[in-house]
Parts: C-alpha cells; sequence; structure tokens
C-alpha cells in the first residue's frame, strides 16, 4: 500500500492542484500552456551555455589535461590524504556531473565500492558540486555577466568538502 502511494504522489498532486484550480474557477490549461512556453524559453536561452561546456568537458577529458593535472597535483593530495586515483574525479566535478558519474563509474569497477577508494570517491562525488556548470548555465540564462565572489565561495566550499570527505571517511571507516 505505501509503495503505491509513493509511487503515486506526484499524480495525486496534480490532480489536487488541477481540481483546486477548477473549484476556484480558474484557467488551469491556458496556465499549463503559458508555463510550458516559459520553460521551453529558458530551455532555448541556456542551450549554448551547456553545448559549451559539453565541448569544453570533452576536450578537457580527451585531451589527457586530466592526466597532466593528476601529475601536477600528486604532492598535495599526498599531503591531505587524497589517494591519486580520485584526482580526476575531484577534477571533473567542478566541470560536468556526467562526466564525474561516470569518472566515478570507472573508480567503482575498479577498486569496488567497500573499499577506502570507493567510499572516499562517493562521499566527494555527494559532497562537491559542479560548479562551473552551474555558474555557466544558471548566470548565464539571465545574463549576468560578472559572478563577483560566486566562484571562490564555490571552490572553497568544494575544497572543504573534499578535505571533510578525506577525514570523515577516515575517522568512521579508517583505511579499509
Amino acid at each position: 500500500m505505501f509503495n503505491y502511494l509513493l509511487k503515486s504522489i506526484i499524480p495525486i498532486i496534480a490532480g489536487i492542484v488541477i481540481t483546486y484550480g477548477m473549484i476556484r474557477g480558474r484557467k488551469v490549461y491556458e496556465w499549463f500552456i503559458e508555463g510550458a512556453k516559459e520553460g521551453l524559453m529558458v530551455c532555448l536561452s541556456i542551450f549554448p551555455y551547456l553545448l559549451a561546456m559539453i565541448i569544453v568537458i570533452r576536450i578537457f577529458r580527451d585531451s589527457g589535461l586530466l592526466n597532466i593535472i593528476n601529475n601536477f597535483l600528486r604532492p598535495i593530495t599526498s599531503f591531505i590524504g587524497l589517494p591519486s586515483e580520485l584526482v580526476p574525479l575531484v577534477a571533473i566535478k567542478p566541470l560536468s556531473g556526467s562526466g564525474a558519474l561516470g569518472v566515478l563509474t570507472d573508480i567503482l569497477k575498479q577498486y569496488g565500492p567497500d573499499s577506502h577508494i570507493g567510499l572516499l570517491a562517493s562521499v566527494i562525488m555527494g559532497t562537491t558540486e559542479t560548479i562551473f556548470y552551474t555558474i555557466t548555465v544558471y548566470f548565464g540564462a539571465v545574463k549576468i555577466k560578472k559572478i563577483r565572489h560566486t566562484l571562490l565561495a564555490a571552490v572553497s566550499a568544494d575544497v572543504f568538502a573534499i578535505i571533510s570527505a578525506i577525514f570523515f571517511v577516515n575517522l568512521f571507516f579508517g583505511k579499509c
């Protein structure tokens, strides 16, 4: 019974909204069409930014820049306790959630989800943000050109999330 209720919650909410709008004498269908048009216009306005991000991410992965970054950051990552196997995840996550998901999948296939690297990768994946993707899409959609302190705050939050992930995975799970 509960499972059925969970699967039907969205249609129930939609039915309640439509019924309430009809009882109140509102033009529910016209408002729906107007909202759909606005949604389509938002999709069209952010498409160029999405396309640019997809191309940049593809170039980033295919050019081998990920390996260069891994080698360059090795002294820092070893100092904070981040395994070098996770540098590609940390490097790609600010750019693309789907790209990071692909890297995470590769990590979990290679090391296993219950390994130290797998646990740490999972926590990092869940606590960090797709910074550049989010800034590009959302700021671009509303035509904001100067992001001011957004990038610094977002990168600081990601660095803190990564360091916290290392600390808490080591605290609760040790070296698996």
